[in-house]
């Protein structure tokens, strides 16, 4: 037995060498074939002795059973989207507003921004232990048992430290042209191009599907990366020692001219690499000066993506068609003869707005130059002129809504043509939508096919209407059955506990996305408070702006919309943050601010800032003179550093160094009222 025990030990150290050695190293010890006998082995082993398998085993990678659905995981810290720029006049403000904060003592790091979908990974004593989708940025999918079949991801780092890492998992274009080559042997459709397979593999429901895809992963940052390093260079180099695969292309630049060379080098190596990039992201070097910058409702301010020019083609445009969104804009999409842009099938293209249309001379059976705006999203750019024949049709938007028949209302100062009508079905469908949408109300089950179908049969007119659907009304729909029906009232149901700024984004006021819904939320605290904000209250709060304050005032002076918010009060939904503002200031650890650093034995580091947060306490991500308590555990770094160097320099400053038992006695002494752990 204990002969087993040490072999299946052996199997296991000399699998994740060579996983790192091919997956991270691109430097292979050992062909397939032996790699699988290895496998094998481990896998028999195991299967005589279950009790044996532990997580980071690789048998871990193979791939369980589908799995029933995604639950949710909120990150350590926001993944935010970045700012783009396309040209040098705009990398030029970047760097100006750096160094109107930083002075001319700023350095930057530049790398390859790979086109494939963003991943977080906690690791727990250095053992992979959960990994989720960038979601809406705060919450994620939990995709963990896809991950673990990703072999470029480590089961166990090689150091033993508790992180959450943040990177991009990607489709190799050797194993995408595999995978096509496959698909079109068996006679199935080809995929487009490798992010949409990346991104549509990390959410399959069975994992075994996902590890036939051989995706890959390059980690780029850590949530707090303060704790191993004090610039980006560095958190990369601490990444690659931690024994995860870092895009090796990556580089300091001190001068916008650098940045330009690294992207011209970059672009001009595009084609080369392994793997498709679609731009260059740009960081401020050092954390410290990042914290200074900050963040915007929805980007930080010390990091951008320089994107590539986006690849055009030429096609024929058929028709102009007219959609309704759930604010009422009418927007123009060009139909256009079906055309390859970007690796991907394009049959329909933006034209934004009135304005567009006029300024490029945009006319049914035009010929023009089609592109996909950020790789993303199919534009047209100009019209080829010279091809016209005189048939062509020019294009007058019309006075009209073209779902209802109301009048469009143009704003000053606005280029949207709006349909003011309150009842407008466009507008309503639209609305309901967003509201069951995943990043909203994420109602379970409720697409937007069953939200068409439920207005159509007039059962839901409003968001409050769904709270009131009854067995027998689904029923009566086309294809739903006992089951789905069943289904779709327990997720309407569960959506009752979204938090309070999740039901205000939901809500779709006009300009309040989900950054600035959490804000809202937070400062507010209620929905009563909220509702009888003036313009100045909501301007003085960090990050809403003059306009979005008055989206929020005109929303709620409308009766119909307090009287939506009544109805969905009467339903039970959350109209009250966790806390209200007095709330948080009579709790025992309010206005303290704590930084965690280094490894905690006895509770995770998710557990202990949620004890310090219940307290009404705040964690930071780095020292300050305004820090109260640093709680360093095993392996603390450069705050602890940092700490002992400020109570040098500053003995007046109120800062304590806690280790593990005396915080978890300082938060046992000031246990919040009902509880009595740490967990609790």
């Amino acid at each position: 037995m204990a002969g087993e025990q040490e072999r299946l030990a052996e199997l296991r150290a000399l699998l994740h060498r060579y996983d790192y050695q091919y997956h991270v190293l691109d430097a292979p010890l050992v062909t397939d074939a032996e790699y699988d006998a290895l496998l094998r082995e481990l896998l028999s082993i195991e299967a005589e002795n279950p009790a044996w398998v532990t997580p980071d085993s690789p048998s871990q990678r193979v791939g369980g059973a589908a799995l029933p659905g995604f639950g949710k995981i909120v990150h350590q810290r926001p993944m935010l989207s970045l700012g783009n720029v396309f040209s040098s006049a705009e990398l030029y403000e970047f760097d100006s507003r750096v160094r109107a904060v930083a002075g001319d003592d700023v350095s930057y790091v530049c790398e390859l921004k790979i086109d494939g979908l963003a991943a977080s990974l906690v690791y727990r004593d250095g053992v992979f232990a959960r990994g989720a989708t960038r979601g809406d940025g705060a919450t994620g999918e939990d995709i963990t048992a896809n991950l673990r079949t990703v072999r470029a991801i480590p089961l166990r780092l090689n150091k033993r430290v508790s992180i959450e890492v943040r990177g991009e998992s990607y489709l190799p274009k050797a194993a995408f042209a595999s995978l096509n080559r496959a698909r079109a042997e068996r006679g199935e459709p080809l995929f487009a191009n490798p992010r949409n397979v990346a991104a549509g593999s990390l959410r399959q429901l069975d994992p075994r599907l996902v590890r036939e895809r051989r995706l890959a992963f390059f980690a780029y940052a850590l949530a707090t990366p303060e704790e191993f390093a004090a610039t980006q260079a560095e958190a990369l180099t601490r990444l690659a020692e931690f024994g995860l695969a870092v895009e090796p292309n990556w580089r300091v630049c001190r001068t916008v001219e650098d940045i330009e060379a690294y992207v011209r080098f970059a672009e001009r190596e595009r084609e080369h690499y392994p793997y498709d990039i679609d731009g260059v992201v740009v960081k401020v070097n050092e954390f410290a000066l990042q914290e200074r910058m900050g963040f915007t409702a929805k980007t930080p301010r010390f990091a951008v993506a320089w994107k590539f020019a986006a690849q055009q083609a030429e096609a024929r445009i058929l028709d102009i068609e007219l959609s309704v969104g759930r604010t009422g804009a009418v927007t123009p999409t060009a139909v256009i003869e079906p055309v390859t842009v970007a690796g991907s099938t394009v049959s329909r293209a933006t034209l934004h707005n009135e304005d567009m249309i006029r300024e490029k001379d945009v006319r049914i059976g035009d010929l023009v130059i089609v592109q996909k705006a950020g790789d993303v999203i199919p534009e047209i750019v100009r019209v080829v002129a010279d091809a016209r024949t005189g048939a062509e049709q020019p294009y007058t938007m019309p006075t009209d809504c073209p779902k209802c028949g109301s009048r469009l209302s143009r704003a000053e100062g606005e280029s949207a043509w709006r349909c003011v009508n309150p009842d407008c079905p466009a507008k309503r469908v639209e609305a309901l939508i967003h509201f069951a949408s995943r990043g909203a109300m994420d109602i379970e089950g409720l697409g937007e096919m069953w939200v068409e179908a439920l207005h159509e049969a007039g059962f839901v007119r409003d968001p409050a209407d769904f709270y009131s659907l009854t067995r027998e009304q689904l029923l009566t729909l086309g294809r739903m059955g006992e089951k789905l029906a069943a289904n779709l009232l327990a997720g309407i149901a569960d959506s009752r506990r979204q938090p309070l700024e999740r039901l205000l984004f939901a809500l779709g006021i006009r300009l309040v996305g989900a950054r600035a819904a959490q804000t809202l939320a937070a400062h507010f605290k209620t929905m009563d408070r909220l509702m009888e904000a003036n313009v100045d209250e909501l301007t003085a709060v960090p990050d809403i702006g003059p306009k979005m304050a008055e989206s929020v005032v005109e929303y709620f002076r409308s009766a119909a919309h307090r009287e939506l918010v009544d109805r969905l009060r009467g339903h039970g939904l959350r109209m009250t943050a966790e806390r209200t503002v007095d709330q948080a200031a009579s709790l025992p650890l309010a206005g303290k601010t704590f930084v965690l650093t280094g490894a905690l034995e006895r509770v995770t580091r998710e557990e202990a800032q949620a004890a310090v947060t219940r307290r009404g306490g705040k964690v930071a991500g780095s020292v300050s003179a305004k820090t109260h308590y640093l709680v360093a555990g095993s392996d603390a770094g450069s705050k602890l550093e940092k700490a002992r160097a400020l109570l040098r320099d500053r003995p007046d400053i109120p800062l304590a160094i806690l280790d593990e038992d005396q915080f978890l006695a300082l938060l046992g002494a000031q246990a919040e009222p009902g509880s009595t752990n740490v967990r609790g």
